[in-house]
């Protein structure tokens, strides 16, 4: 029902247990500590479990620093090979085409790994983050050719879809509920479904706009305008569910080596969200 990067391990999928009236009466009536006791107190060790039913891990928790700290590296190396492919794409554009295949296919391999790999690697997070630097780069690139200007277009639409996101997460405003993400699903499901056909049918020459079935016009609208629109609204969604994901995997108390996990899941859906609008600023073009 949401990014599969959390969906396995339940400790990003289970919210905190709220603490009953008697147990914040038991806090309340504890003796506070003083600053003498706490200094003399010996260090001890974070325990944190997944939530999945393994045995507890001795060692730093996860946190939202942590995440985020690895969320920016991770996007800092993806643009680093944005920008080699970039380069390689103006230069030579046959081998920024072959760069776009391999980084897109390395990407999607590297991703299927870790989504289905019972621990996070940070190794293979990176690696993914390289691939899709590439793709991206080569893909931008390409775009850039055909129609000047759209991939800074499409990079601030990006940042402003999900810098509202978070701020609106943030502040409290919007959460994920039961029956929004259940909405989620049959949307995203309908949206697979619909990409699955187009690409068949452009396959085998059915469709010959190189929108495919996006190219149809609606009252003078491109169809691939207004699912576009519609797949921007799902990555904001996708965006609050990872947000929230994190936030319990934080609760839980989760190993610090999940925060990985935090940032891969949030690179997957930007991901997705900049090839979604770039191709829609594309279609308006035309």
């Amino acid at each position: 029902m949401a990014n599969p990067a959390y969906s396995r391990n339940k400790g990003f999928t289970t919210p905190p247990r709220e603490m009953s009236a008697e147990e914040l009466q038991a806090m309340y009536n504890a003796p506070a500590a003083t600053a003498s006791t706490r200094s003399a107190a010996p260090a001890t060790p974070v325990t944190a479990t997944n939530g999945a039913g393994a045995n507890d891990v001795t060692g730093p928790a996860m946190t939202i620093e942590g995440t985020m700290a690895k969320t920016f590296g991770l996007f800092a190396l993806l643009v680093a090979g944005a920008v080699g492919s970039w380069m390689l794409t103006t230069v030579n554009p046959a081998a920024g085409m072959m760069a776009m295949i391999v980084g897109g296919l390395v990407g999607f391999i590297l991703a299927m790994v870790s989504i289905f790999k019972r621990e996070p690697s940070a190794p293979l997070v990176l690696l993914y983050a390289l691939a899709q630097g590439v793709f991206l780069g080569a893909i931008s690139r390409i775009f850039e050719a055909q129609w000047n200007g759209i991939v800074l277009q499409a990079v601030l639409a990006t940042l402003a879809v999900v810098g509202v996101t978070l701020a609106l997460f943030a502040s409290g405003k919007i959460r994920a509920s039961a029956k929004g993400t259940k909405v989620f699903l049959i949307a995203m499901v309908g949206y697979l479904v619909f990409s699955l056909v187009n690409v068949v049918l452009m396959s085998f020459n059915v469709i010959t706009n190189p929108w495919g079935i996006g190219g149809i016009e609606i009252f003078g609208i491109p169809l691939g305008l207004i699912i576009g629109v519609f797949a921007v609204l799902l990555g904001a969604y996708s965006l609050v569910l990872d947000f929230e994901f994190i936030r319990n995997g934080v609760a839980n108390r989760m190993p610090a080596k999940y925060e990985w996990t935090g940032g891969f899941g949030i690179m997957v859906t930007v991901i997705w969200l900049y090839t979604e609008i770039l191709r829609m600023l594309a279609i308006s073009r035309n």
